[in-house]
């Protein structure tokens, strides 16, 4: 039996394979230096192109460009009308930027447990939470595969809730051939530098609302009236006024200068990942561990996140402990999720603790995310596979 470095043997690798490391390919490098060229680097057309590419991707009527999904969420919720008072119901089984942008609007977020076999939102869960004072729900597409729309959507519905989709894992997700971000009034989308589209940092809200869709770009920039590119064009200085007490949540051209290069490549990049996802299963099926579970065929799956759930019971280590062990053999690897809730400001602002969302928990101890990127080349992949088996096996009990 191999020895892991941990316990004094060969790190499988020499070279430290980064967690999430994004796919750059030359052409996006070429458009960036244009843009500095340019002298345009702020919003401007380059925006306006990704905004297109986009809405003509997703299959929606309006796609408006920010600078994270966590400004997408928030811009959603106050385009929506979301405040103090409100109550919105999402998973514990997210970044807390989900949560985060909620408190920001005023409003209270409230947890539902997950489905421990998708991990994502349960609808039950979510129907038991809802009180007079519920105005949205946020699903989050938890590592790529698509929530239950149609039973949230008539839970909704039926009580006349808003719903905002979480789609930062979900850009290719679909269920019937329908694209996650369009079933709620908003979807929002993240192209931080680890997601399968990437400019870096940036976002995106989806909408079929002229209205939302209106007051979402006039609050990401100021609440002006007319963004810079229209007041500083060669058709004429135009004057700007202030209609809200908007946010500097705007897009940049360098942002969208990946971008619009990015998504064409959308498609290859996910049948890679589905490669690599294929073979991480394969690899795993007989290790003390329990792989994804599979997608519905009518779904697409976004293969965003490849996450590992360790049998606890059937190792002498924790979860912790394999991450070190991981690590040491040169792997990078990331945790998907601590829930929420048990996060410090959460237990203290809202009195949340240890047994008040069972599923997650039990997913949040035993979780391990593995590296699952386009750039990754066969050798690498190779290489975790060894050295999560080699672990998994030297614990053994």
């Amino acid at each position: 039996m191999e020895k892991p470095a941990g316990a004094g043997g060969k790190p499988v690798r020499t070279s430290y394979l980064v967690f999430g490391s994004p796919r750059i390919e030359e052409p996006e490098i070429q458009e960036v230096v244009d843009t500095i060229r340019s002298g345009w680097i702020g919003t401007g057309p380059k925006v306006k192109v990704f905004e297109k590419q986009f809405r003509d991707f997703i299959g929606c009527r309006h796609a408006c460009a920010v600078n994270s999904c966590t400004a997408a969420l928030h811009l959603s919720m106050l385009a929506s009308g979301v405040g103090v008072g409100d109550e919105v119901i999402t998973t514990p089984m997210t970044f807390p930027a989900t949560s985060n942008a909620v408190i920001h609007t005023g409003a209270t977020p409230v947890f539902a447990d997950v489905d421990p076999r998708t991990m994502n939102i349960d609808p039950d869960e979510i129907e038991k939470k809802i009180t007079s004072r519920t105005r949205a729900i946020i699903p989050v597409h938890f590592a790529g595969r698509p929530c239950e729309m149609e039973r949230i959507m008539q839970i909704a519905d039926s009580r006349d809730l808003l719903v905002i989709e979480d789609c930062a894992h979900s850009i290719e997700s679909r269920i019937d051939g329908q694209a996650t971000g369009t079933f709620g009034q908003l979807g929002c989308f993240s192209f931080y530098v680890t997601k399968n589209v990437i400019t870096g940092e940036g976002g995106m809200v989806t909408t079929g609302s002229d209205e939302l869709a209106e007051t979402v770009k006039v609050m990401a920039l100021h609440g002006m009236t007319k963004d810079a590119w229209h007041r500083f064009s060669d058709q004429g200085y135009k004057h700007y006024q202030v209609v809200e007490a908007g946010f500097k949540y705007n897009m940049t051209d360098i942002q969208a200068s990946f971008g619009i290069h990015q998504l064409p490549r959308v498609e290859q990049y996910h049948q890679r990942r589905s490669q690599i996802w294929r073979r991480y299963d394969n690899a795993f099926q007989n290790l003390a561990c329990r792989t994804p579970a599979p997608e519905r065929p009518e779904n697409v799956h976004a293969f965003h996140l490849y996450t590992l759930l360790l049998d606890l019971d059937r190792l002498t280590i924790g979860r912790d402990e394999f991450l070190d062990a991981l690590d040491r053999e040169h792997i990078g690897v990331g945790v998907h999720y601590l829930p929420v809730h048990l996060h410090p400001y959460y237990r203290k602002r809202m009195g949340y603790g240890p047994g008040d969302f069972p599923h997650a928990e039990d997913i949040g101890k035993r979780t391990v995310s593995l590296p699952l990127s386009a750039k990754l080349s066969d050798q690498d992949v190779d290489d975790v596979i060894q050295a999560v088996s080699k672990i998994l096996s030297w614990y053994l009990r």
